[in-house]
C-alpha cells in the first residue's frame, strides 16, 4: 500500500508554510527598517539644507513629505511586528498608514497648487471611506476586548 510521506503531511506543510511566511515578513521588515534609518539620516541632511537655501518654501515641502513618509513606514512596520507577535494582520495600522498617505498626497499637491477640484472630491471620498472603516474596526475591536455584562 502507498503511505503518505511524513514530509507531505498537513502539519508539516503548515509548519513549512508558516516558516516561509515568517521569513518573508522578516525580510520585508528588515528592508522597511533599513529604509527608515536611511530616511532619518537623509531628513537630518535636509534640515542642513534649510540653512543653505535662501527660500524656505521648497525645503519645507520636502521635509514635510519625508516626515509623513517615515510615519507611513512606521505604521506598516508596526503592522508587521504585530503579525509576528499575534500571527494576525490587524487592519487598523494599515488603514492608518493609508489615511496618512492620502493626507500626505493632498497636502503636498495643495502646497504645489497642482490639485484639481475633481481630485479633491475623489480623495475626500476615499478618505471618508477609510475613516469609516477605521472607526468601524476600532469599535468592533473594543467590543471584542470588553466582556459583555450579563444582567
Amino acid at each position: 500500500m502507498f503511505k503518505t510521506s511524513s514530509l507531505l503531511s498537513s502539519s508539516n506543510m503548515e509548519k513549512l508554510f508558516n516558516r516561509i511566511i515568517n521569513l518573508v515578513f522578516a525580510v520585508i521588515l528588515f528592508f522597511i527598517t533599513l529604509t527608515m534609518i536611511i530616511g532619518v539620516v537623509r531628513l537630518f541632511y535636509r534640515i542642513g539644507e534649510l540653512f543653505q537655501v535662501s527660500g524656505i518654501t521648497g525645503s519645507y515641502l520636502y521635509i514635510f513629505s519625508d516626515v509623513l513618509t517615515l510615519y507611513i513606514l512606521i505604521e506598516l512596520s508596526r503592522a508587521l511586528v504585530e503579525y509576528f507577535t499575534e500571527h494576525k494582520l490587524r487592519l487598523t495600522p494599515i488603514i492608518d498608514a493609508g489615511i496618512v498617505f492620502i493626507l500626505r498626497h493632498i497636502m503636498i499637491e495643495l502646497f504645489d497648487h497642482k490639485l484639481e477640484n475633481d481630485s479633491i472630491y475623489a480623495l475626500s471620498v476615499l478618505l471618508l471611506a477609510l475613516a469609516a472603516i477605521r472607526v468601524t474596526t476600532s469599535m468592533s475591536f473594543e467590543r471584542e476586548r470588553k466582556p459583555e455584562k450579563i444582567t
